[in-house]
């Protein structure tokens, strides 16, 4: 049955990115559509199981939206103003409802990485 999941790990501390706040949203072309807004636990995943279930997943544009710069702020690292990196947005498509779609987030304040993991 199909899903979508996430993971965050701070590259920069060698943690999950426990207490990053992540909002899911559907993209159309009438323009976005907040779906949840979540904190992470302290393995860096959503406490409640997958973003999307297999009664909530569908075929479309879907954008995850990652609060990076407040999250290492609240950690104590000292950003610059405005921070290099504030908020990541990665967009990508489901074009398999039936399918398991997880996005992972490797971040540090400079630099990030993404891929669709398994």
């Amino acid at each position: 049955m199909g899903h979508l999941s996430t993971h965050v790990l701070d590259t920069m501390n060698g943690c999950p990115a426990a207490g990053m706040r992540v909002t899911l949203e559907a993209l159309d072309g009438n323009g976005a559509r907040t779906i949840r807004t979540l904190t992470l636990n302290s393995d860096g995943r959503n406490d409640g199981g997958p973003l999307l279930n297999a009664e909530t997943m569908a075929v479309g544009r879907y954008r995850l939206t990652f609060a990076v710069a407040a999250y290492f702020r609240e950690k104590g690292v000292s950003l610059p103003e405005p921070a290099f990196l504030d908020v990541v947005p990665l967009e990508f498509g489901i074009s398999d409802a039936a399918g398991h779609y997880h996005v992972p987030l490797l971040v540090s304040p400079w630099s990030y990485s993404t891929y669709r993991g398994s």
